[in-house]
This record gives C-alpha cells, structure tokens and sequence, in this order.
C-alpha cells in the first residue's frame, strides 16, 4: 500500500512540475484546489495534500494561509518542450521525428518524411533565377528585406490566389520568412499561454509541437474522410472555448483527404457563432488536379487566415512563406516579424522563389509532379498490400498515404526497429493529439521507391509479431 501511495503522490508532483516547466503555471499563480485536482488526477485529496507539502518543502510552491498553494518566485528553468507534456514513446515524439528525418545520414531511407526527394525539385528553373539574381543589383545580395516582403513575390500570389476565387488587396498579404514563422507569428499575436487551440486529430505534428512552444491547451478534433467530424467540432467549440483553429483544407496532413464543401460551410457557421479564428494552411494546394473547397475563398480572410509556402513545390533550402489576413491584422503581424526578425524574409529568397514562379516553367513542373505522385501512391499501395497494410483512403493528390496497419502491429514498435536499420518511419501517434493512431502509418510515396523499404518492413512486422 506503501508503494502505492507513493506512486500516486509522484504522479501528483510530476503533473504540477509539468505544468510549471510548461509555463502552463508561472510564479504567483494559485494551484488547483485540493479536491479538484484530486478529482482531475483520481486520487484522494490526501494524497495531494503530501504532494503538495512536498512540493512546498522543494520550494517549487508555497502555502498561503486560508487561500491555497502558489506558485513559488522562484527562477524558472530554460522551456524544455520534450518535458512540457507526459513523456512518450520517444518513437512517437514529433521531436524525435523530425530530428531523424533532418539529420539522416544521406544513405538513409526516409519514407517518413514530408518533403520530395532532391532529385523531384526544380533544379533548373531554381538555377536560372540564381543566375538572374547574381546579374542583378546589389541590394538583393547584401540588403534587409523589406517589412512585407518583395513586392514581386506578392502580386505573384495574389494573382495565384485571384485564380483560386479569392479576392484579395496588397494590404492584406505579407511575406514570412518559412510556413512555421507565418504560424509562429500567428500563435504570438492572438495567444496568450494557458489558451486553447483547435487542431485535427490526427494532424501535422509540427503544429502540436509549435503550440507546445506558445504554452497553450491543445484539443483534438477527429478527423473524416470529408474533414474534421463537425459534430465533435461544435462541443469542442462549446466546451473547449478555443482562440485559434489550426488546419489543412487541401490534402489534409497526414490523411491525405479532403474538406467537403458541405463540412467547410458547416465549419464556418460554427467558427461565426463561437468566434473562432481558423488557420487553413495551404501548402498543399497544387497538388491538387483541381481546386477542393477552401475555407479562405468561402470566408473572403474575414476570420479565416490563409498561410503557405513553397518547401514542398520549389525548394526547402530557400525559405519563405506568406500570411494572408485582414489588413488590420497584417499591420500588427509586420510589426511583429519587425521586432523578431528585423524585416521580412530574405530578399534572396523571395527574388529567387519569385523567378522561379514566373513564366510557364512552375505549372509544367507540377503537372508533371502530379503525374509522377499519382504513380508513386497506386505503386506504393500495391506494394504495400502483401503486407496488409492499406491506405484509409486514396487521396486525389499530394505524396502522403494514411496506411492501416494489421491488427497487433505498433507503428512505434516498427519505427524503432526500422530505425535500426537506417530506415526513418512516421508512426501515426506523432500525429494524433489523442494517441489513437498506434495502427497507423503515414508513408511519403516519393521517398519509398527502395524496394529495401519494404523489405524492412516484413521484418519488422515479423519481429513485432514473434515479441
């Protein structure tokens, strides 16, 4: 009984001290009361009561006579965001995702990752704007970039957007310095730590692991074939009173589906009613054979902001990104990447990116990317199938397929042991909020051409069922 006790008393002190590494509790702040964290956490209140002298004892919190616990003034340690949460599978931590697809040895096989490989890009086009560039004059090279980015870049995109049915103005765009700042930038204008935020379950995992940074509650919304389920949206929305919804319409990262017309209406009714903002992120967007509904054309960026880059089509290594948003919140989004950033992004790589838009060569490029992706995912899928593995949908575009896996196997399982063998995986609870996708995989169709991949695989499997 002991034992137990102390157990449960641990768990207790490690949910507050996450909480205060997190910054989710700051100096000064009043604990929960006894009896409701005690409901919350399923234990006895006294066994929060040792927790909390314990705690006070540590001088991580004190005691007010009559009033509750507090959070101590004490020195804060540095923000770790690996530690802000309940510790995961490392397998399963977008972190550690992310860090072994971009720091892979060269000869590893990384069907994990979300990006195509080198050898799909442009090198022509992206060659040929360096050369103009360099002719040139000098302040391209050696110069800031201006508060909203090349002006160039920007009617470029409003007259992509204007193709697309949304009508937007000059005032109403500006240029960041990748897709992450544009979000970053976002989170830092409209949150405060402690709010709470909207995403798709499952969704990017870098969304979670930014949100993680800005310090706020994260709620998942389960996702369908035609977008996000709109029956767990409005209770979400009712119960949850979030700031921010965060998305993709396009080619939804990692399923691969696409928002129906009918949820994107229902979604924005409910987001008018509940005042909701929403982030659509349309990274994705030319993927497409054509265009699928899109939140920012049926709202005209009234509470709807729209974000994009270019890492996916033209170049991961020439970053920048855009925000299109009212023209009152652009000027304080300008202000803010002037105070982080000192400019736009560099003028080196909107000049670059916008050369490389220009002209008939970036549509052929992508017709031709669309042909080859259509390929690379009914391969895939084939040779996927012996292995009882099979997509949850067939997307209409993009690189990613959302695999099932047979029953009994872990994709964290197989992601450690694939790692082992030099073979970087996606395993599905990186990407869900609620750790409900331990059956799923997410494959990038493009960097699974090695027929090693799936060799790796059976072994795995075979492993994981023999354990």
């Amino acid at each position: 009984m002991t034992n137990g006790n102390e157990t449960r008393t641990g768990a207790v002190m490690a949910a507050i001290r996450a909480k205060v590494v997190g910054r989710a509790l700051v100096s000064g702040d009043r604990l929960p009361s006894i009896r409701r964290f005690a409901a919350a956490m399923g234990v006895s209140p006294s066994t929060v009561v040792e927790a909390y002298d314990r705690l006070a004892a540590e001088g991580l919190i004190r005691a007010r006579r009559g009033s509750g616990f507090y959070v101590a003034g004490t020195a804060l340690p540095p923000l770790a965001l690996a530690e802000a949460e309940p510790r995961r599978d490392r397998a399963v931590d977008p972190f550690w995702v992310s860090r072994q697809s971009l720091d892979a040895d060269p000869s590893a096989m990384k069907p994990g990752c979300g990006w195509l490989p080198a050898e799909w890009m442009p090198h022509a086009a992206l060659r040929r704007a360096m050369r103009t560039l360099a002719r040139g004059g000098d302040a391209a090279l050696v110069d800031y970039g201006s508060t909203r980015g090349s002006p160039a870049l920007r009617r470029l995109l409003l007259g992509r957007f204007a193709e697309g049915g949304l009508e937007a103005s000059p005032d109403r765009i500006m240029l960041t310095g990748s897709g992450t700042q544009a979000i970053d930038l976002i989170c830092r204008f409209l949150l405060r730590p402690g709010d709470t935020v909207l995403v798709d379950d499952p969704c990017y995992f870098n969304f979670q692991a930014l949100l993680r940074a800005h310090q706020v509650r994260i709620v998942g919304v389960p996702y369908t074939p035609a977008g996000p389920d709109v029956g767990a949206f409005e209770a979400a929305l009712t119960a949850e009173r979030p700031r921010l919804y965060i998305t993709n319409s396009a080619l939804h990262n990692p399923t691969g589906a696409t928002l129906s017309p009918r949820t994107a209406y229902r979604l924005l009714s409910l987001a008018a009613a509940h005042d909701l903002t929403v982030v659509e992120d349309d990274i994705f967007a030319d993927f497409e054979p054509e265009p699928s509904a899109r939140l920012a054309v049926l709202d005209g960026l009234d509470r709807v902001i729209r974000i994009g880059s270019f890492s996916k089509t033209l170049s991961a290594s020439i970053r920048c990104g855009y925000i299109a948003a009212r023209a009152d919140w652009i000027e304080g989004l300008v202000d803010l990447q002037v105070a982080t950033n000192f400019g736009g992004p560099s003028p080196v790589a909107t000049e670059l990116i916008a050369g490389a838009l220009a002209g008939g060569g970036y549509r052929k490029h992508m017709e031709e990317l669309r042909r080859r992706l259509a390929r690379a995912r009914h391969d895939m899928a084939a040779r996927l199938e012996p292995l009882g593995i099979r997509p949850w949908l067939m997307p209409r575009g993009g690189f990613y397929l959302w695999c099932r896996l047979p029953d009994g196997q872990d994709s964290a399982a197989l992601a450690r042991m694939a790692v082992a063998e030099n073979v970087v995986l996606a395993p599905g609870n990186v990407f869900s909020v609620s750790q409900t996708a331990g059956s799923f995989l997410r494959f990038n169709v493009a960097q699974s051409g090695d027929p090693r991949i799936i060799a790796v695989l059976r072994r795995a499997m075979e492993a994981h069922r023999a354990a």
